[in-house]
């Protein structure tokens, strides 16, 4: 991996700490770079300087003896003038002639006097002043002059090893000076940073929260003490908590009331039912109590009163089984269907209209479909089809099954569902209620696919009308709790 893509991977907290310690490092090794550089410049400088002062001395002092071929005057003269304490010093001092034969070195076992002068030795001279840092020894050399006549030549070996001591002292200070900037504007940053970042950590922390459905406020306890912008930033996320907690309330209670309005229209329908066998079961005990001592007719009233009482209590088992509380302990089942006719029989017929329930090829149980949330669901859709069809019309019910899971389709012929609707149905994500809308059924069935894990889908029922369906995926062995 590039290092600045590991680099940009990291957290801001570590990332702009080590791009401080980053631009330092090259900050330093520029700034060392030049510091050395001049260091080293004005040193040279000042050997040469010393050097060429130190040699015009020597040529000076010798001339005449040199001129004289005097070696004893020469040793004299280089004993007499070798500084004893100074730091830069001449180390070894080569007299020699125009052919390069030794008058006199301050080291004659070194170099014989009235020898010829080692060659290797000469060539570590050159006209100008020559530094070796690996020997710490600094080379010069002079010519002598009579008469504008060269006649000898002066080579001095200077020992150089205080500069290169300063001058590794002076590296050594500055590489540990910058380290030591270094870490510490690293650790500055590092705090500051955390400082700066720890509000967009609380922030985000929260954010990821509210995007998994645990939306909370930030307390008081989160807010830091001197940022004044992540306090407003933070009051302004606990308004929006807020207002979407609000949201969610009123969702509810709307959704609260949009059952007991269904469960009123369930109940007038329930009424009617019940009334219809009512009136019968009256006249059966009229003609029981007048003719009660004929046998054939108390047969016949009592058969009449037991199947008016049965059609009484089927309307009421339907009924409970939609809207009491523990509904999803139970298994849909083929004679939910039924129920759901019989319910809905009143509501669908004041509008001359009739519920189709296309035949389906099981005799038990529907996998692991809870009850209560599919009898509502269905419920709800053939409602909200019957309020969009004309007098008369037929809305149609049908159940597959598949190794998948199980498909449910409520067909009408409507002018066709409006698009605010159907994106309830349909959205990504739980859309708003629309303005303008009169019922809450479609919000409630997107709740309960929701969490059933199934999927919506509107279509066009051709040549007219709109066709929803519901895709429920299998879920073998897993009871699933009815829809809030």
């Amino acid at each position: 991996m590039n290092p600045l893509q590991y680099l940009g991977q990291l957290s801001s907290m570590l990332r702009v700490p080590l791009m401080v310690m980053l631009l330092m490092a090259v900050a330093s090794i520029v700034l060392s770079e030049r510091v050395l550089t001049r260091l080293s410049q004005n040193q040279e400088t000042y050997l040469t300087a010393l050097a060429s002062s130190y040699l015009d001395g020597i040529a000076a002092s010798v001339s005449p003896s040199v001129v004289h071929q005097d070696s004893w005057e020469i040793f004299d003269i280089l004993t007499r003038m070798k500084p004893q304490k100074a730091t830069i010093y001449a180390q070894e001092t080569v007299v020699t002639d125009a052919k390069n034969i030794v008058l006199a070195s301050d080291i004659p076992d070194v170099h014989p006097t009235l020898g010829q002068m080692d060659p290797k030795f000469g060539m570590e001279f050159e006209e100008e002043m020559r530094l070796d840092t690996v020997s710490q020894l600094a080379f010069a050399a002079r010519s002598i002059r009579h008469n504008e006549e060269i006649i000898g030549k002066v080579y001095v070996v200077f020992d150089a090893s205080s500069l290169l001591k300063e001058r590794r002292e002076v590296l050594q200070t500055l590489i540990l000076t910058n380290i030591g900037l270094a870490v510490l504007l690293a650790a500055i940053g590092f705090f500051v940073v955390r400082r700066m970042v720890l509000p967009m950590q609380i922030l985000e922390r929260h954010l990821l929260k509210a995007a998994s459905g645990g939306l909370e406020f930030i307390s008081d306890v989160e807010y830091p003490k001197a940022n004044r912008e992540a306090k407003r930033i933070f009051g302004a996320f606990n308004q929006l908590v807020g207002a979407e907690k609000e949201r969610e309330g009123l969702v509810d209670r709307l959704t609260k009331e949009e059952r007991l309005a269904s469960l009123g229209r369930i109940a007038s329908g329930m009424a009617h039912e019940i009334n219809n066998p009512l009136g019968g079961l009256l006249n059966a005990a009229d003609t029981l109590k007048k003719h009660g001592h004929q046998e054939k007719v108390r047969l016949e009233t009592v058969d009449l009163i037991k199947r008016g009482l049965l059609g009484i209590r089927d309307v009421v088992q339907a009924a409970l089984v939609t809207y009491r509380p523990q509904r999803s302990s139970r298994v849909f089942t083929l004679k939910d269907l039924t129920d759901i006719s019989l319910l809905l029989r009143s509501d669908l017929g004041s509008r001359a209209q009739e519920l189709k329930i296309l035949p389906v090829p099981f005799d038990k149980v529907f996998d692991d479909l809870p009850a209560g949330p599919i009898r509502q669901a269905i419920m709800n859709l053939v409602l909200n089809a019957s309020n969009a069809s004309p007098h008369g019309c037929e809305i149609v019910l049908s159940i597959s099954q598949s190794k998948e899971g199980t498909h449910l389709e409520v067909k009408d012929i409507a002018e066709g569902l409006p698009d605010d609707a159907g994106e309830i149905l349909t959205a990504p994500l739980k859309s708003g209620i629309p303005d303008g809308m009169s019922g809450l059924g479609l919000w409630v069935v997107r709740q309960i696919a929701d969490e059933l894990g199934a999927t919506l889908s509107v279509k066009p029922n051709i040549p007219k009308g709109t066709i929803i369906a519901i895709d429920i995926p299998r879920r073998s062995g897993e009871m699933i709790h009815a829809a809030a």
